[in-house]
């Protein structure tokens, strides 16, 4: 079951109020992460954590402003109603202030939520094919070897949730949507994670959401576009305007007004349209 909007509140206040834990560190990630527990009275939640002092520098992204990207796109995500980016905030915590976000927990996280996910196995909703077995439900996106030397097929699959999240990237011009970036909860709510690279002034996107390139894109998420780009005028800018620059927000709304007035999908450019490596 879908938690009610109460038990909604109360993640989100524990997440905001909460004594952080620190469980582990999540040793995949390029800047410092943590897995925490955040506890309030009775209530505690899994959250990850990212701290500004852990942050990697980068050439082309200003130290210290990941985790305002990171909170920029759950505000983007949520003014558009499509509530790709789980609940995130700024807070302190035991290394300083930083991102905390909710965790997702995915199918065999825990013994439990395997046991509750009515989903049986099958292939992730990013995944790597033999080359010559079509898939059903997917959309093919580059030819690759595997470690094996075998030839696969790197695939996502063919669903409207990822399709407004491609959307959703482009317009907060994301440079790493990568495959293990694209999370499905128990309950099977599609998610996208990791943003602290977006949200630039300069082309940025990198993807392996390009299933649709060159595809129109319909009414319905066009609407939520116009609806965007008319709040980045008023008093939502200025509440972006807390996490990232206005230069930034004057992008994101160009970003808004160039898929209004051309609805396609983009095609991949030659340099670098996906990020590296793909997972």
């Amino acid at each position: 079951m879908n938690p009610s909007n109460d038990d909604a509140v109360a993640e989100r206040e524990v997440l905001r109020d909460g004594e952080l834990t620190v469980l582990g560190r999540i040793r995949s990630a390029s800047n410092a992460t943590f897995l925490c527990e955040s506890t309030l009275g009775e209530r505690s939640v899994h959250c990850v954590y990212k701290p500004v002092a852990g942050e990697a520098p980068l050439w082309d992204f200003p130290d210290g402003t990941l985790a305002g990207r990171e909170l920029g796109a759950y505000l983007v995500s949520t003014q558009l109603g499509w509530n790709i980016v789980p609940y995130t905030v700024i807070r302190h915590g035991p290394a300083g202030p930083g991102m905390l976000q909710l965790w997702v927990e995915q199918p065999g996280d825990t013994p439990e939520s395997e046991s509750e996910s009515d989903a049986g196995p099958g292939p992730d909703l990013v995944d790597l094919f033999p080359a010559g077995k079509p898939q059903r439900g997917y959309l093919p996106i580059l030819r690759a070897y595997d470690y094996a030397g075998d030839e696969v097929v790197l695939m996502h699959a063919d669903d409207i949730r990822l399709w407004r999240m491609a959307v959703f990237d482009v317009l907060i011009n994301n440079a790493d949507r990568k495959g293990g970036h694209v999370l499905r909860d128990i309950e099977g709510h599609i998610f996208g994670v990791d943003h602290g690279v977006c949200l630039h002034v300069e082309n940025k996107l990198r993807t392996v959401l390009w299933g649709w390139a060159g595809k129109p894109i319909d009414d319905k998420t066009l609407d939520a576009v116009a609806g965007l780009a008319e709040a980045l005028g008023g008093s939502f800018g200025d509440e972006l305007a807390c996490h990232i620059t206005r230069a930034e927000i004057a992008a994101l709304r160009r970003r808004a007004h160039a898929l209004l007035d051309n609805p396609v999908m983009p095609e991949p450019n030659r340099h670098r349209p996906i990020p590296w490596p793909a997972f």
